[in-house]
């Protein structure tokens, strides 16, 4: 009987609080995704390339384990403490009926654990399912086919994201059902009166429109501060702007109540109906649950800038995957015997993974038999008058400085099978005009700034004769990966550049391009590999377009993966705190409820007013969270991740607001569950 009872108040509060248990499976779905990210095809395939790097990414999970059963925790809390008023003249008749406190205690711990294995049943196969889709979305965003993809799930993630939870859930519940245990029979049957309208008037006094007026001046000064300032992320700025905007939030909320106290004493006498009652009954909520609201708001603030960052991190990401070869060949291991290189290009075995290659004529100038100033393109880059980053600017003026003397040249004829490799038209020079290149591609402040440098007539005097530095900007690669990285190197005419680099017919590398019906046919990276292999028994020295690849898929994953994750955990914690607690309030309210059906009141009027109170209460939380978040994502944009040159700001703008429209969405849907629940709780009022 008493397990039977278990299993039906267990069924009875899944159905009552669907919001809350929907909350739980979702929490279930993401600890593990989190926890089984080793497992996933994207991390084995990592594991091989960037083993160290992806070792400490693994390292941090834990701690970001950590830090989501934290705030789950409270969501728990707050959650149950719900419930738990919900049922309080149930749990005092139980004590009524004669029944100990410790088997109360043990039937409430006892739901608890059942409803926590439910949501672990249902959302472990749901979580399969996702990390499957993960590991497929996140490599087609690196612009990959799946190597070998396995169905796979991890024992010691299901075991983790078991344990963590369950022991959330029966904390928790812990400390709920021990004090609701501990109250008198009395005292559960006859609840406390909710606050009324004059000591909400009380708190209105305090809360003083200075509030709101001070809140919003703290904000616009974040904003402003947060635009204007944080580019150069002094610790002093950071903290300011994390200052201002955490206390103008609060100070706004707890300033609002008045703001919509003073329009309800202008408006309300002109209105009829349920105007001046649902006015009132938002001003109470709003000020009763000021600081939930300030809290809920800052939390979708975090997630929708987490979002926007991952957002920003796979674009560029996405971006950088433009591959103008597919090798670079330096040699053989023993000695930079080129002879013996062509031999093995040219063979039948390598033939039938190869298209074709080219060699790249990079190298130094020769600093003992020619004078190479850049006097003039330093120059060009002090005098720039309107440029966007001056600090950007200086470091570019003292680089140059520091680096004089070791000028590299590229070749003309090199850097044009570059670009036909590519798919770009060619790069035809000039008399006495040369090209600048930057491999500084994810840098565009300093892309900027060479540009403006180069329409301000840069130059550069080779033996004292002087060339024009042409005004476009080159940054495509001109290796597979990180064989060679130029902050500046000149693109010159095959005689010049034999008269001015030393060793001038010595080569500095063949890139070599695979078959693309191969690639078609086999996939790019299983003929990748099948190249390399050949290559690796031959005793070449190279490196693959693999291993941008691989630095690539890891900044996608780590930073985007992550705080995706995080981003999505703070809005659904944001939202059900909303939710609940807004309940919680209308809970406490039934007797004003009881009243006005006493009074006439129609149950659809007062539905209709309940509606009105979740739409307008959930409005202020997305409407202040909105308008930060825009400078927020402004402001990180703006600074510390400049999207890479070539990527559009239109593209992150439009899905920037698609994750929004996401997000608002959600909102939609928490609002309109409240909104039925809100309905249901009214109709099932008794006035009799």
């Amino acid at each position: 009987m008493f397990f039977r009872q278990i299993k039906r108040n267990a069924a009875k509060n899944r159905k009552n609080n669907g919001l809350f248990f929907g909350s739980l499976v979702i929490a279930v779905i993401a600890f593990y995704t989190l926890l089984s990210m080793d497992k996933q095809d994207i991390m084995r395939f990592l594991k091989t390339i960037e083993s160290d790097a992806v070792r400490k990414l693994l390292q941090l999970i834990p701690v970001v384990y950590g830090v989501s059963l934290f705030f789950v925790f409270f969501l728990v809390y707050f959650s149950c403490h719900y419930q738990l008023n919900e049922r309080k003249k149930e749990l005092g008749l139980y004590l009524m009926l004669g029944m100990k406190k410790s088997r109360l205690f043990a039937m409430l711990m006892s739901e608890t654990l059942l409803n926590s294995l439910i949501s672990l049943v249902i959302g472990i196969p749901a979580a399969l399912f996702l990390t499957e889709a993960i590991s497929l979305i996140t490599v087609r965003a690196a612009g990959l086919d799946i190597i070998g993809h396995e169905v796979t799930w991890s024992f010691p993630a299901v075991a983790e994201t078991a344990a963590g939870f369950i022991i959330v859930q029966l904390t928790a519940m812990l400390i709920l059902s021990t004090r609701f245990a501990n109250t008198e029979p009395a005292k559960l049957l006859n609840p406390d009166v909710s606050e009324t309208q004059g000591e909400t008037m009380g708190k209105e006094r305090k809360g003083d429109a200075f509030f709101f007026a001070a809140g919003c001046i703290l904000l616009a000064a974040a904003y402003g501060m947060g635009v204007m300032l944080f580019g150069s992320f002094d610790v002093v700025i950071v903290l300011a702007v994390l200052i201002l905007g955490t206390a103008g939030t609060f100070l706004l909320y707890r300033g609002a109540g008045a703001v919509i106290g003073r329009h309800i004493q202008k408006k309300g006498a002109e209105r009829s109906g349920l105007y001046a009652f649902t006015g009132r009954q938002i001003q109470e909520n709003i000020l009763c649950q000021h600081k939930t609201l300030a809290v809920s708001s800052l939390l979708l603030l975090i997630a929708l800038s987490c979002v926007s960052y991952g957002i920003g991190t796979v674009v560029s990401s996405q971006a950088a995957t433009s591959k103008t070869t597919d090798f670079s060949i330096q040699g053989d291991e023993e000695k930079e015997d080129w002879e013996n290189v062509l031999e093995i290009l040219e063979s039948r075995e390598c033939r039938k993974y190869i298209s074709g290659y080219y060699p790249v004529y990079l190298g130094r100038a020769d600093a003992e038999r020619h004078e190479v100033s850049v006097d003039g393109l330093k120059k060009a880059v002090v005098s720039i008058k309107d440029a966007k980053d001056k600090e950007m600017q200086d470091n570019v003026a003292e680089y140059m400085d520091s680096n004089e003397g070791y000028e590299y040249f590229i070749a003309l004829s090199s850097y044009n099978d570059v670009l036909e490799a590519a798919g770009k038209g060619k790069l035809s020079l000039k008399d006495k005009e040369i090209g600048f290149y930057t491999s500084m591609k994810e840098y565009p402040d300093r892309l900027e700034i060479y540009r403006s440098a180069l329409k301000d007539g840069a130059y550069i005097e080779l033996d004292g004769e002087q060339y024009q530095l042409s005004e476009e900007l080159y940054y495509d690669n001109v290796v597979a990966d990180r064989q060679i990285t130029l902050e500046k190197a000149f693109i010159v005419p095959d005689e010049l550049y034999m008269k001015m680099v030393e060793d001038s017919d010595r080569l500095f590398c063949y890139n070599a391009m695979l078959r693309p019906e191969l690639t078609e046919k086999e996939g790019f990276m299983q003929t990748l590999e099948k190249a390399s292999e050949i290559f690796r028994e031959k005793g070449l020295v190279y490196e693959s377009y693999l291993s941008g690849i691989g630095r690539r898929m890891f900044y996608t994953v780590a930073g985007s993966y992550i705080t995706i994750y995080l981003g999505i955990l703070f809005m659904i914690i944001a939202n059900t705190s909303i939710a609940l607690k807004y309940l919680m309030q209308q809970q406490g309210n039934r007797k004003r409820y009881r009243t006005l059906m006493m009074l006439g009141a129609d149950i659809g009027e007062l539905c209709r007013s309940s509606a009105k109170q979740i739409y307008l209460f959930s409005g202020m939380v997305l409407l202040v969270s909105s308008v930060s978040s825009v400078f927020a994502i402004w402001t990180m944009f703006k600074s510390f991740l400049s999207l890479p040159e070539g990527v559009s700001p239109g593209k992150m703008i439009a899905l920037t607001g698609a994750a929004f429209a996401v997000f608002v969405a959600t909102q939609m849907i928490y609002v309109m569950i409240i909104e039925r629940a809100g309905r249901k709780d009214i109709r099932n009022l008794n006035i009799r």
